[in-house]
């Protein structure tokens, strides 16, 4: 780095009176931009006495191509608008665009207003690469049906890649991904797409109900495709009209702000025969690229369209709760409110509570969950139809779900980080935990609602105690609520209305172990709350770790009186009757 400075600092002493034209050559800190230094080459393709394509050279040698697509080049313009232009880059220097190995992108102003508001890359991978999820290869639409931001792919020009995961700080991220928009995608060379009009996210939307340029929710569904191999090692993909698996993610608390663009809180996956989407056709004005431009492309046929297929933005909640034929429903909730990702809380899996690691069989074998402090859920067989209630613990719990696991990190020491690939492989950049506590669910008598828990408290992987509610006599039943007519704003009442109801519970906790002689003081970080989320976590925190101190003072004092009202108070609520 003190080299670098060195050499910047001796160019301007050496150029005082040019040193703007002699930095305009540098490329140092330029990642935005394609500086294209060579000589210009203009070209009239169709005829009508202006120019309609540009040729010049990224750096020194890498062939680049602005087509025009709206007729508006001028004489002296060395590089085409962004509104209605296409760019096309010979990556692999072959003297073919749009092929193997190469990067395109293309602007589309829908409206006709001056103002782009979609934007494809195609970008073509090493061609040897068999698999259909390769990180090498994009077909990504991005289109802006909601702000006209101007904001759409990321491309890295040092390095000439689609880096759509970057970001400053933990999550604002470069693509644009943050406010009301939505892309399709397919991690796929175009050329072994079978059909352009579809994609396999299809589509990823992003809601932004309040208005501040930020995402609340999420809902991203999947084409899953159909792969068949062709010659040599190639695999063509064909989509199969069906959304057969749907991601959430919701801001319950709406927390999320500059430093801190995501904070999603609860993630939900519905897997299954899902719901024909093939009917939804968009058409687009504009969207068709000039047609004697076409013999430049080794496969042109995203500039020959002029529609797309996929569920449109209003269309999704009903498509999924209603019109989706789902065979399961998953649910994870970010406890420890450390989740900073752009899809969603990355889902737990069902399997073990007590195994860990990025593929390691546990609860977290996703190599994107967090390894710690997350709760999940699992509905196999969609008996709950994605319904949420509060439960025992004044937590939103999965309606339906017969089993569930939650490992418990309040302090975010295992935070979730975001990894990726190092040498083709995905490695994870988070510690996972060497102990930690877990708590489990079980829907005992199978009628929707969690009844059993169990507690592992000290992390050997064995439960100290399992709490039977039935056999107590307590009912775990209370009301359903259904999150396809609830909306994302619905959600939100849900959870304040939890966590106040939660809060008060947890203030007659206070006063109940007060009586019983409990020195609540050591709690006292915990009696205030400065934000929801806070609120959320300090109103179990407080009931949970009163409830083993009086389990405490039962067991030193032989009193099983206190130790049966204590878990009646815990698991009712009824703090005041201890």
């Amino acid at each position: 780095m003190k080299k670098s400075l060195l050499l910047l600092f001796a160019i301007l002493c050496a150029f005082p009176m040019v040193g703007q034209s002699t930095l305009a050559g540098i490329s140092l800190l330029r990642k935005h931009h394609p500086m294209t230094l060579g000589e210009v080459e203009r070209t009239d393709l169709d005829g009508d006495g202006d120019w309609d394509l540009i040729r010049t050279t990224l750096g020194d040698s890498l062939a680049l191509v602005w087509i025009d697509d709206d007729d508006d080049m001028g004489p002296e313009d060395r590089e085409g608008d962004l509104d209605s232009d296409c760019l096309l880059l010979d990556r692999n220097g072959d003297g073919v665009f749009a092929g193997p190995g190469d990067l395109s992108l293309d602007w589309v102003d829908r409206d006709g207003n001056g103002r782009a508001d979609m934007q494809v890359i195609v970008e073509n991978g090493d061609p040897s690469v068999k698999a259909f999820w390769e990180w090498s290869s994009n077909y990504m639409w991005v289109i802006d049906d909601g702000e006209e931001d101007g904001q759409f792919h990321y491309v890295n020009w040092d390095d000439l890649t689609l880096r759509a995961w970057e970001h400053s700080g933990a999550s604002n991220f470069y693509e644009d991904y943050i406010g009301e928009t939505l892309f399709l995608k397919a991690h796929i060379p175009s050329y072994r797409f079978s059909d352009l009009r579809y994609s396999w996210e299809n589509p990823f939307l992003f809601y932004d109900p309040d208005g501040d340029g930020l995402s609340e929710a999420t809902i991203r569904m999947e084409d899953l495709c159909r792969f068949e191999a062709k010659k040599g090692t190639e695999v063509d993909a064909y989509p199969t009209g069906r959304i057969e698996k749907v991601y959430m993610g919701f801001d319950l608390d709406n927390d999320n702000g500059p430093g801190n663009e995501f904070d999603f809180d609860l993630g939900m996956q519905f897997s299954g025969p899902g719901f024909a989407y093939d009917h939804h056709v968009h058409r687009y004005e504009g969207m068709r690229g000039l047609p004697e431009a076409n013999s430049l492309f080794y496969d042109g046929r995203w500039r020959q369209m002029d529609e797309l297929i996929f569920p449109t933005r209003d269309s999704a909640w009903e498509l999924v709760f209603r019109r989706g034929d789902w065979e399961s429903c998953w649910f994870t909730f970010d406890e420890d409110d450390d989740c900073e990702r752009w899809e969603r809380v990355e889902l737990y899996q069902p399997r073990s509570p007590f195994l860990t690691g990025m593929n390691g069989g546990g609860i977290d074998h996703n190599p994107q969950a967090d390894a710690g402090g997350d709760r999940g859920e699992w509905d196999q067989d969609n008996s709950g139809g994605g319904k949420l209630y509060i439960g025992f613990d004044g937590k939103i719990h999965l309606f339906g779900a017969e089993t569930g696991h939650w490992r418990l990190d309040p302090d975010a020491s295992s935070y979730q980080g975001w990894g990726g690939l190092y040498a083709g492989q995905y490695v994870r950049d988070q510690a996972d935990p060497e102990r930690f506590a877990t708590l489990s669910y079980e829907d005992g008598d199978g009628d929707g609602f969690f009844d059993v828990l169990r507690c592992d408290l000290d992390g050997d992987t064995l439960y100290e105690a399992t709490f039977r509610l039935g056999e107590l006599g307590i009912s775990c039943q209370s009301g359903i609520h259904d999150t396809g007519l609830k909306g994302m704003d619905g959600l939100n009442r849900l959870f304040h209305e939890a966590t106040e109801q939660n809060w008060d519970r947890a203030l007659a906790a206070v006063e109940a172990a007060e009586v019983q002689g409990i020195h609540v003081g050591w709690y006292a970080r915990y009696l205030h709350p400065r934000s929801a989320a806070e609120k959320y976590r300090y109103a179990w925190e407080l009931q949970f770790y009163l409830f083993t101190d009086l389990l405490r003072l039962a067991e030193n004092t032989r009193n099983a009186d206190l130790e049966e009202r204590a878990i009646r108070a815990y698991f009712s609520g009824a703090w005041r009757k201890l």
